[in-house]
């Protein structure tokens, strides 16, 4: 009796721990008036609720990423998301009064925290809006943050060793898009710039591996979509700087 309340005690520590090293979310959402001349404006992203650093960093750089995605100026004094959708309705609404007939103008951001452990959260943004022309635009952003640190992580700071990483990277890439390793990165119809193979904008923690996307137009045409490319962690913990234990 006493070897299983032992067990269970220890079960329940490790749960506790476990759940303990987790931040707490709530969904925070944001919608655009609701008129006939508004763009549609649909915004739902995680919000942090407790005061570390790391939580303080994690609703900064999100707010930040959906004022990028719907400001059209350079207006400093747009430092809060009401303000970024206030400044996206302005925008249609002015071009209408000059184009009546102008195609209503969305924006949809959606986020998810779609990995996490105790040194490591990232969270995946997936955009998409429509401002005319032939077609909206959709892309995905990672955000990597140092969780003790309370910072967020540029690209650079994911590696110990980022450019054994990237040549990794293109043997890996290379296989999957049937590129000859001997011919140049672009001989299949590829883009990058300078001829030469590069890591994507975005790459983030996720449960299957690091994720490497590329949008349309980095490095593809927008008729191919966005590029992705999966490296499971016991191939690349090497390269990390912070390992994943599986």
């Amino acid at each position: 009796m006493k070897q299983l309340l032992g067990a269970f005690l220890f079960f329940f520590v490790l749960v506790s721990c476990q759940t303990e090293s987790k931040l707490t979310f709530e969904p925070l959402h944001l919608k655009g008036e609701n008129c006939e001349s508004c763009p549609k404006i649909d915004i739902n992203i995680p919000n942090a609720l407790d005061n570390s650093p790391v939580s303080q960093a994690i609703n900064r750089s999100l707010q930040e990423e959906v004022i990028s995605i719907l400001s059209f100026s350079e207006d400093d004094t747009i430092d809060e998301m009401g303000k970024a959708l206030q400044s996206f309705s302005d925008s249609y609404k002015e071009l209408r009064t000059k184009f009546p007939d102008e195609v209503q103008w969305e924006a949809e951001i959606d986020g998810i925290v779609v990995y996490e452990d105790e040194n490591v959260i990232t969270f995946m943004l997936n955009s998409y809006s429509f401002t005319g022309g032939a077609h909206g635009y959709a892309s995905t952003s990672y955000l990597n943050f140092d969780k003790k640190k309370g910072v967020e992580l540029e690209n650079w700071q994911l590696f110990e060793d980022l450019d054994g990483f990237e040549d990794f990277a293109e043997t890996k890439f290379r296989i999957q898009e049937k590129i000859p390793q001997d011919s140049n990165i672009n001989s299949t119809g590829f883009m990058f710039e300078g001829e030469s193979f590069h890591l994507p904008n975005n790459l983030g923690y996720t449960n299957e591996g690091l994720k490497l996307i590329y949008n349309q137009y980095e490095v593809a045409s927008y008729a191919d979509g966005p590029i992705e490319l999966i490296l499971p962690y016991n191939e690349i913990n090497l390269y990390l700087k912070r390992k994943v234990k599986e």
